[in-house]
């Protein structure tokens, strides 16, 4: 097996191919209707017309980025399959999510997570919210990917990080910018048939080597034979990665938290739902999104897994050949991993599976920068400078935003050089603040008594308490620092609200009956189904 540098001739030919249908489909989409100009719905929200499968494929091209593709494969390389569960337990989130949160959303008539806020409680915790949307998408959202994709792009071509950073931004911002989300989601569906068929072309040749003459079948079982620990979905205490996936919190603590937020109140990912024909339409949407999530593992983790099996065996590694030292993985560069692995993929199918990272990057980049700009013009821009702005001015700024937002995220991404697993760092860190706003929507959504002042004192308390445990001398992991910042958040919630005298937040309240969370027969079996499949993947890799 052995290597050629960059792509060959036949690689950049496909990867060309798919250029081209990307941007083609986005202009495409992105044009104008004769005699008509894009209003903030046609712009922000696809002007709420998409169907189930559109919602379903973007849900996912957002979602899985080179945070998942290149973070998570090399913790497949340093931790194993327990990286998983970021995966199969999003599975059953989205079906809770479309269940209890969606139809709330959609019945409100929203653009922003942040404007529901202020329809909840009050324009002082929207802004405060929207703030920190907007420098949370920027400062970690962005960057990390921007910092992941470019070190893909450096592994595998040998561009600099820089200009690989400043290309993929470009290439967002082409097909993106003008059409705003419908040029975004109709994109999306051509960007998940490629990151899909990419991961899986790499995960069947990396697991057909390690089998040799024997197959692909003899290549899975000689990895959980060579690396039975990398094969375990619950960690024991005295396992050197337990800080990061803490054995059963991960099924009953700390975890949940991080996947109601980032699926439930994340607005580059609740977004396509608000744009969904009905409610209806966005759940049969995160059905399909919660399907192709159990499927993300086979393609991004066991790669990682592969490549820490071969990196491991010299006979392997002689096999690879005279150059397979070349950019190899470490445990303290362990994101290289799946990058390492594309370079000994064969012309053309190279191509494929660089198509397919670069849609995970920029699909997700373009999700993002939507967000940001629909974050930025409806709640600070049009809130506060200027309510009078027209449609096709609310439009441009949003534009304006996105090359901004773009440009800042650019230049602060290389300063991510010294991460080591860039997933677990991410969540880490993104961890300090999202269960102090979990608390705010649960108890918003569903506690009546809960106030506009107990929410805006158990959300600035969260941090600080979350920070505490950080740093406090206990090695405590961030999955229980993340289970006990909630319900520290919740507690101050409550008792702020119970003593806070009546006033205009009561009438503000959200009213739920049965029939709100009615779901038709096919998202109950689809739902039934999904717990099935996640029950007898957790009793296999137990």
């Amino acid at each position: 097996m052995e290597v050629e540098n960059g792509l060959g001739t036949l690689d950049i030919t496909i990867f060309a191919i798919y250029v081209l249908i990307i941007i083609g489909v986005g202009l495409w989409v992105s044009r104008n209707k004769a005699g008509q100009q894009k209003n903030t719905e046609d712009y922000f929200l696809a002007g709420k017309s998409l169907p189930w499968w559109a919602v379903g494929s973007s849900l996912i091209a957002a979602n899985i980025s080179a945070e998942q593709f290149i973070g998570m494969s090399g913790s497949g390389f340093s931790i194993g399959l327990a990286i998983s569960s970021y995966e199969w337990m999003s599975a059953l989130t989205l079906i809770i999510v479309g269940k209890y949160f969606l139809p709330i959303f959609i019945e409100k008539g929203i653009y922003t997570i942040p404007e529901f806020v202020e329809k909840r409680f009050n324009k002082n915790l929207k802004t405060i919210l929207a703030v920190f949307w907007i420098a949370l998408y920027i400062f970690v959202n962005l960057t990390s990917v921007l910092y992941l994709g470019g070190l893909a792009l450096e592994t595998i071509l040998g561009i600099p990080l820089m200009w690989s950073i400043i290309g993929l931004a470009a290439f967002a911002l082409i097909y993106s910018i003008y059409g705003g989300l419908s040029a975004v989601v109709w994109t999306d569906v051509i960007q998940v048939f490629f990151l899909v068929l990419g991961g899986l072309v790499t995960t069947w040749m990396a697991v057909h080597f390690i089998g040799g003459d024997e197959g692909w079948f003899s290549g899975f079982s000689k990895m959980a034979s060579a690396a039975p620990e990398h094969f375990e979905m619950i960690l024991s205490p005295n396992n050197p990665q337990y800080a990061n996936l803490p054995g059963i919190a991960v099924l009953i603590g700390g975890l949940w938290v991080a996947n109601l937020y980032y699926w439930g109140f994340n607005q580059y990912i609740i977004q396509r739902t608000l744009a969904a024909k009905s409610v209806a339409e966005a759940q049969k949407g995160i059905v399909f999104a919660a399907f192709l999530k159990l499927i993300v593992p086979f393609l991004v983790v066991i790669p990682g897994i592969a490549a820490w099996v071969i990196t491991s065996s010299p006979e392997m590694m002689a096999r690879m050949g005279d150059v397979a030292t070349h950019n190899m993985p470490t445990l303290a560069h362990a994101d290289k991993a799946y990058p390492w692995l594309t370079q000994f993929l064969p012309a053309g199918i190279k191509g494929v599976v660089f198509a397919a990272l670069t849609a995970a990057i920029v699909s997700s980049l373009a999700s993002m920068l939507n967000s940001t700009a629909t974050i930025f013009t409806m709640d600070i821009y049009k809130e506060y400078l200027a309510p009078s702005a027209s449609e096709s001015k609310l439009v441009n700024v949003g534009r304006m935003t996105a090359i901004v937002a773009l440009i800042i995220a650019s230049f602060v991404a290389p300063m991510l050089g010294n991460i080591g697993q860039a997933f677990q760092y991410i969540q880490e860190y993104t961890g300090l603040v999202s269960p102090g706003i979990l608390g705010v929507f649960l108890l918003g959504l569903f506690w009546k008594k809960t106030t506009s002042k107990g929410a805006i004192v158990g959300v600035i308390a969260s941090i600080p308490f979350a920070l505490f445990l950080k740093f406090m001398p206990l090695s405590m992991p961030f999955m229980d620092q993340m289970l006990y910042t909630l319900l520290f958040t919740i507690v101050v919630i409550a008792l702020t609200s119970l003593s806070t005298s009546v006033s205009d937040d009561d009438s503000k309240s959200i009213n739920v009956v049965a029939s709100t969370f009615a779901t038709g027969r096919s998202f109950n079996i689809a739902a039934y189904v999904i717990v099935i499949i996640l029950a007898v993947l957790y009793s296999l890799f137990w």
